[in-house]
């Protein structure tokens, strides 16, 4: 058996065994508010008929997408910016680790009274879930590039610029792109905590709603949606980074 189809298999298995756990804990049941497997893809397929979910990810998406993309830029830039300048590492890092570290709940608030309830407020949110995320990591990613590698390229007379493109970041890109995943999933959780904690819209709103009326197999089927769109998000960022940087695991 090939590595690789072992690594398939134990994915299945594992996944096959939560949602066999989440079965039977439903069925139990552990707690009346904690419905079967069954039951909320039975929710969920009558939700994507009618055209609840749809729309509410619909909605869900833009601020997501928009606050994801601008994290995900500014992140990097601000990393390798950090990363590779002595100055902007001691003005820029203390500043991401104040706000990761920051209670959400008390910025909301801040925010709101800055701007209002809308689409900027909630971008606002998931920018500032995400770009702390996304700067630190890319800043150890460059903190960490093998002096060997460094060495070559002075040896070898390398430019500054040849030696950041061609040297610093193929080294990084894998702490690059982990600090990617891990500040997408940390906005897609602040994009539902804007629609929670600032206006009822969107998946923020099924959730609420049917949260109200005690419909909890609708309830889990939105949280459940927006977990999927998020794992395939992370999927398409893992196949960007082998298509940019990992050549040899694109020839496996």
């Amino acid at each position: 058996m090939s590595r690789d189809y072992r690594s398939t298999a134990l994915t299945f298995a594992s996944f096959a065994f939560v949602l066999c756990a989440w079965e039977f804990a439903g069925r139990l049941p552990v707690s009346n508010a904690f419905p079967s497997l069954s039951a909320t893809a039975v929710a969920g397929w009558e939700m994507i008929r009618d055209g609840r979910l749809p729309t509410a990810l619909g909605i869900t998406i833009v601020p997501m997408l928009i606050g994801v993309t601008i994290s995900a830029i500014a992140g990097v830039l601000l990393g390798l910016a950090t990363g590779l300048n002595r100055k902007v590492e001691w003005v820029g890092i203390p500043l991401f680790l104040v706000l990761q570290a920051a209670p959400l709940a008390a910025i909301i608030p801040m925010l709101v009274l800055a701007y209002g309830v809308g689409l900027a407020a909630k971008v606002a949110v998931v920018c500032i879930m995400a770009v702390p995320v996304i700067v630190l990591n890319s800043y150890k990613a460059v903190q960490h590039t093998p002096p060997s590698l460094l060495q070559m390229s002075h040896a070898f007379l390398g430019s500054r610029l040849q030696t950041i493109f061609k040297v610093i970041l193929p080294a990084a890109s894998p702490v690059i792109f982990a600090g990617l995943r891990l500040g997408t999933a940390a906005g897609f959780v602040g994009a539902i905590l804007a629609e929670l904690l600032i206006s009822p819209t969107g998946i923020g709103d099924l959730i609420t709603y049917h949260q109200s009326i005690a419909e909890y197999p609708q309830m889990y089927a939105a949280i459940v949606s927006v977990i999927i769109l998020s794992a395939l998000f992370l999927e398409f960022l893992d196949r960007l980074e082998v298509a940019l940087f990992r050549p040899e695991r694109r020839t496996a």
